[in-house]
């Protein structure tokens, strides 16, 4: 080692995503020692959205890694460290790239006052002065779970001792990660020895479903849902996707579904009360002016909800063509982080699997989503109390009690189900 202090800059997790609060460590393509070009690909990142390939922000020589693979760290947190070539080390103002020695990271820094955006916007959303916030990671530093632990505990927690601190390779406990297999004891729950039988298939927990366990616990635990459910007659919307869909095939190459005529009167009824489209902060509730709606899409895997924008411009038509392409992306690995940013209302279609009744969580930090049910053919009393056989499909919603009510949700719910019933054969799709 150099007479001089060596300079190192740290590589850290990048805010890939608008709701994105932290990501997993996938796999490492890099190993120390190997010398990285700007650019040049370090890692995957896991995420509750997608995978992606995170680039070196920097050229020089990676020369330790900071979190393994599987670990989980914030948006903002150091992963690795690389030494750049002497003559090209700058000051340089990018935080993906701060400076530090490697004398100082040997020595503990104070990293108690450094806050990660995600640690940032929880103290906003709580009100939280997180001088009074005791960090139990490296340092001192206040990581996601040193803030919702003292939410938990009435704003008087008690932490844990910091982890251990090891200068060996490859062992430094990076500021602001946690084990992706670490829970806080509250929530710890130990599996009861008779839980598991010899012939019993061990099935490993992947980053992306230990992503989804978060995203759905952070869900359920900080808003409270109520769910309503509506009954509407499709069966005019069915005669009309059945009229245009072999010209629509013919046209476009693609099948026309009944997908986007009803996500078209969901989008119309959040037009008519634009309450549905909204997010909660503390003091205010922000009513989103754009209407991107979060198509939820499964695979074997996982759930995506990559977002149609500016839904509501779009006609029956243009939605169909988006869903489709969407889909075909979805599954075939090749959605994007844009695909996934800035949803304002999740829709999904969960009839296409058979279902009757759904309570879906909410995509955080929405304020509603909204499942269509699998359209089913029974003897409904009309007109002057006659019996005919018509399609009847459910419709259900899932709202944050914060935000929305029972009679707000229940006049929205009414009128996507006129819109749906008002469907004939005079409805253009183009």
């Amino acid at each position: 080692m150099h007479n001089e202090e060596e300079r190192l800059s740290e590589v850290t997790i990048p805010h890939l995503a608008e709701s994105l609060v932290s990501a997993t460590l996938g796999r490492w393509l890099k190993e120390p020692g190997d010398y990285v070009k700007e650019y040049e690909v370090l890692c995957e990142l896991n995420t509750d959205k997608v995978n992606v390939e995170m680039p070196s922000p920097m050229e020089g020589t990676l020369i330790r890694i900071l979190v393994q693979e599987g670990e989980t760290a914030d948006v903002g947190a150091p992963i690795c460290l690389i030494r750049e070539p002497e003559a090209q080390t700058p000051i340089v103002s990018d935080p993906s790239k701060s400076i530090v020695t490697e004398g100082r990271y040997r020595d503990e820094p104070d990293l108690s006052t450094r806050y990660s955006p995600a640690v940032m916007r929880l103290a906003e959303e709580h009100r939280i002065d997180l001088r009074k916030v005791k960090g139990t990671s490296l340092g001192g530093r206040i990581n996601r779970k040193d803030v919702l632990a003292y939410v938990r505990d009435g704003m008087n927690i008690q932490p844990a001792t910091p982890p251990e601190y090891s200068a060996g390779k490859n062992e430094v406990i990076a500021a602001g990660f946690t084990k992706a297999t670490s829970v806080p004891a509250a929530q710890e729950r130990k599996e009861p020895a008779s839980s598991r039988g010899p012939d019993d298939q061990l099935l490993p927990v992947t980053p992306v479903r230990k992503l989804i366990a978060t995203r759905m616990h952070q869900s359920v635990s900080e808003i409270p849902h109520a769910w309503l459910t509506i009954e509407a007659d499709v069966s005019h919307l069915v005669d009309l996707q059945q009229k245009w869909k072999d010209r629509f095939a013919e046209k476009e190459g693609i099948r026309l579904t009944v997908t986007p005529f009803v996500l078209k009167a969901v989008v119309n009824a959040i037009k008519d009360y634009p309450i549905l489209n909204s997010t909660w902060s503390t003091d205010n509730i922000i009513i989103k002016k754009e209407i991107h709606v979060s198509i939820a899409i499964g695979s074997e895997e996982s759930v995506v909800t990559p977002v149609i924008r500016n839904a509501d411009r779009k006609t029956i038509a243009g939605l169909a063509i988006e869903l489709d392409d969407l889909v075909k992306r979805a599954r075939s690995g090749k959605l994007t982080i844009s695909d996934m940013q800035g949803g304002t209302f999740t829709f999904n279609n969960t009839g296409a699997f058979g279902s009757l009744q759904s309570f879906p969580l909410i995509n955080y930090p929405q304020a509603a989503i909204i499942t269509f049910e699998t359209i089913v053919r029974k003897p409904v009393v009309i007109q002057r109390d006659m019996i005919a056989i018509r399609s009847m499909a459910n419709l259900c919603l899932s709202l944050d009690h914060r935000i929305l009510d029972g009679v707000v949700c229940g006049h929205f719910m009414r009128r996507v189900k006129q819109y749906l019933e008002r469907y004939d054969q005079e409805t253009v799709i183009y």
